[in-house]
């Protein structure tokens, strides 16, 4: 008999400072160089879209954005290690273009690290192209940077 499989409910909520241990617990799992939860901090006090994927109590994920004039910047994206491979990116994804285009944004933007294929093939299937590369962007190891790829999402 094959086991059952629940569908989980999930619901997005504004990021906020009560959240930050779980938020920076997942950073530190996924990233070599983590966001810090001043980062985390400063995104919210400024006004960015900063918003939870949650199921129950539990943490999916989380993405922070920020809006400019006619587009708007994808800052952080991330997906809990234990909830990966399973669509929620293509939901945070959905949820952030959906918003955008609700504050009038034409673009969406991001830049990823040009080792992480996979982050860049999740991107490209929801429709992001490869517009530029931004030299030594991202920290690596020790004084080596590691370049970014740029990509744009048309609204």
């Amino acid at each position: 008999m094959n086991a059952v499989i629940k569908p989980v409910e999930a619901r997005f909520e504004a990021m906020q400072s009560q959240w930050f241990d779980a938020v920076l617990a997942i950073e530190k799992r996924m990233y070599a160089h983590p966001w810090t939860r001043t980062n985390f901090a400063d995104s919210v006090h400024s006004g960015y879209e900063s918003q939870l994927l949650l199921a129950g109590d539990e943490l999916l994920g989380y993405f922070v954005a920020m809006k400019g004039v006619d587009e708007v910047h994808l800052l952080n994206i991330t997906v809990a290690p234990d909830y990966q491979r399973q669509g929620w990116a293509r939901v945070m994804l959905d949820a952030l273009g959906i918003w955008s285009k609700g504050q009038g944004a034409d673009w969406l933007w991001l830049e990823v690290r040009l080792s992480n294929q996979r982050a860049i093939q999740i991107y490209e299937t929801h429709g992001f192209r490869r517009v530029g590369q931004r030299k030594d962007y991202y920290p690596a190891q020790g004084s080596v940077r590691e370049d970014a790829m740029v990509m744009s999402l048309k609204l």
